[in-house]
């Protein structure tokens, strides 16, 4: 079995990476255990950031490594908050700080031009200085809403409208959510890239 080091201390993170991944033969820990410093994420975008975090739990335990970076761009604001999603109001902002700030931010903006969408992009590092990272991106389409909605999800949930299942990301049910969102798409498209990359290696 595989051990893979995955760029993150957030137990709920390790769970949804080890139960999407859970039949290939991979054993994932987070970077916590082996006392990983986060890094600065100076990236300009979301898959420069995730390998800026692969590359730095891969440096520092000399395992493979995962990583990923997420977050909400909207139309209306040229793609904001992007990059800087989950310190859009400052950099100690709550999920409800932020939600604010983005619902102020589009104030009498029509509900055909509050478009949007989660992105999330996973990068993984046989090593720190590989050249060909596997990468995979999940794109969860939607739109913005003028007040949140349901209880459920973290984050932008509340405000985020799903319009194939007619509700707001917060009033999914988990495990319909880990299927249909960004973070989903992008782990199975990933656990498909992964298992051809060990199956080469039998």
């Amino acid at each position: 079995m595989q051990r893979i080091v995955l760029a993150t201390g957030n137990p709920g993170k390790v769970r949804e990476f080890t139960d999407i991944l859970s039949d290939l033969d991979l054993a994932i820990r987070p970077q916590s255990d082996f006392g990983v410093p986060d890094v600065e994420e100076t990236g300009l975008s979301f898959v420069e950031n995730a390998i800026l975090k692969a590359r730095n739990a891969a440096a520092h335990t000399g395992q493979p490594a995962i990583a990923d970076d997420s977050g909400l761009e909207v139309d209306a604001l040229n793609g904001a908050p992007g990059i800087y999603s989950s310190r859009y109001a400052g950099p100690a902002a709550s999920a409800e700080d932020n939600n604010r700030k983005l619902l102020r931010a589009l104030e009498g903006v029509p509900e055909a031009e509050r478009t949007a969408r989660f992105i999330c992009l996973i990068v993984y590092l046989r090593y720190a200085d590989d050249p060909t990272p596997i990468i995979a991106q999940g794109v969860w389409e939607g739109r913005i809403l003028t007040e949140p909605r349901g209880d459920g999800g973290f984050g932008y949930d509340p405000v985020f409208w799903v319009p194939t299942h007619g509700c707001s990301s917060a009033e999914l049910p988990p495990e319909e959510k880990n299927r249909i969102s960004h973070r989903g798409i992008a782990l199975n498209i990933f656990k498909h890239q992964m298992g051809l990359l060990l199956d080469g290696r039998d």
